[in-house]
């Protein structure tokens, strides 16, 4: 995954792995609809992670590599 994932990717987040990630287990679980429904464009990525933003009104999000999925 990490090979696909570049600054301007377009992404979507996958339910499973972050509904069972130790991210979720740490934080509310009540994810926003946007995040799975929507794509979001990689801003910048670090090691094991990216940053991704959405076209909605929110701050820009880190998630786990594994967590995102390409669209476009």
């Amino acid at each position: 995954m990490a090979g696909k994932l570049k600054k301007g990717s377009l992404v979507r987040v996958n339910r499973e792995t972050l509904d069972n990630s130790v991210e979720a287990k740490a934080s509310d679980t009540r994810f926003p609809p946007y995040l799975f429904e929507s794509d979001g464009e990689v801003v910048d990525t670090r090691g094991d992670y990216a940053l991704v933003k959405f076209y909605v009104p929110t701050p820009n999000i880190w998630f786990r590599l594994d967590q995102l999925e390409v669209t476009g």
